[in-house]
């Protein structure tokens, strides 16, 4: 699924500013299955990436746990499950 969400509107709004200059993707999203929260953080964590809280997000599968953290050149990526 790929979302282009307009950065003016409330969804887009909801998301936080637009990426900054030279960047025009947010993030981009990996399905994981199955979705452990816990040890996704604590294997990000040991590798020196520092993972955000899993949060419940809207994607193509519906609402689900979802995870952000940002790769070694500041690309946003999400890792979600299935609600």
């Amino acid at each position: 699924m790929i979302d282009l969400v307009d950065m003016n509107g409330k969804l887009g709004a909801a998301g936080g500013p637009p990426p900054g200059p030279g960047r025009n993707v947010d993030h981009i999203a990996i399905k994981v299955e199955p979705f452990d929260a816990d040890a996704i953080r604590a294997y990000f964590t040991a590798s020196g990436v520092e993972p955000d809280q899993a949060v419940v997000r809207f994607g193509a599968d519906g609402d689900g746990p979802s995870i952000y953290m940002r790769d070694p050149e500041g690309n946003g990526v999400e890792l979600k499950g299935r609600g």
